[in-house]
């Protein structure tokens, strides 16, 4: 008799415990999306860099430095980092250079991919010595306020580093003062997804 009731309180024992793992399984799913609904949400947001609305930029009123025109036709099916700033170029001018061209390198066998644009916003002329330590940067003289106008920031256009899609659109700026690991990852993502070689 006694074998019998305990046998009866070890099923009545097991039953509980499947009753309740079912409860727990049932209510698991329910309680992990209240927690990631109101603890946790984690931001929809991919990019580091703000996208814009896709616009060309205009051709217009752009030369290089010996006066040959220039035209962002000319580097249509390559990426364009382009920054704006006067020839002074002072401390935030030259980081921003500095990472442009750093994020250039760090593409590796992609980086023939991207071109380097330095819109001049004054007639001043830069250092030399600036232009040697960035090999291939193309830098520009803005004979109109076309081009600077259509860049749009959050305060001056020569706060922010910009890019330029493939179909020499403008699509993209990143922040001022900006944190270039991310904008790395947003450099290369582009690159990885674009079609144009």
């Amino acid at each position: 008799m006694s074998s019998r009731n305990s046998n009866a309180a070890g099923r009545a024992h097991r039953s509980r415990l499947t009753l309740w793992l079912l409860v727990a399984v049932c209510i698991a799913p329910v309680l992990a999306s209240y927690i990631a609904y109101y603890l946790w949400r984690p931001s929809g947001q991919v990019n580091y860099g703000t996208l814009l609305e896709p616009r060309p930029l205009p051709d217009a009123g752009l030369e290089r430095l010996d006066g040959r025109a220039f035209r962002f036709s000319d580097v249509k099916g390559e990426w364009v980092l382009l920054t704006a700033d006067s020839a002074a170029c002072d401390e935030r001018c030259r980081t921003k250079l500095v990472y442009m061209r750093q994020l250039r390198l760090a593409q590796a066998k992609e980086s023939e991919r991207i071109e380097r644009v330095w819109i001049l916003t004054d007639s001043g002329v830069p250092d030399p010595h600036l232009i040697e330590a960035h090999p291939g940067l193309q830098v520009l003289r803005a004979r109109t306020g076309d081009v600077l106008k259509a860049l749009p920031a959050s305060a001056a256009p020569t706060d922010h580093i910009y890019v330029v899609d493939p179909l020499a659109n403008l699509m993209m700026r990143f922040p001022v003062d900006p944190d270039p690991r991310r904008m790395l990852k947003d450099l290369s993502r582009l690159l990885r997804h674009s079609k144009w070689k």
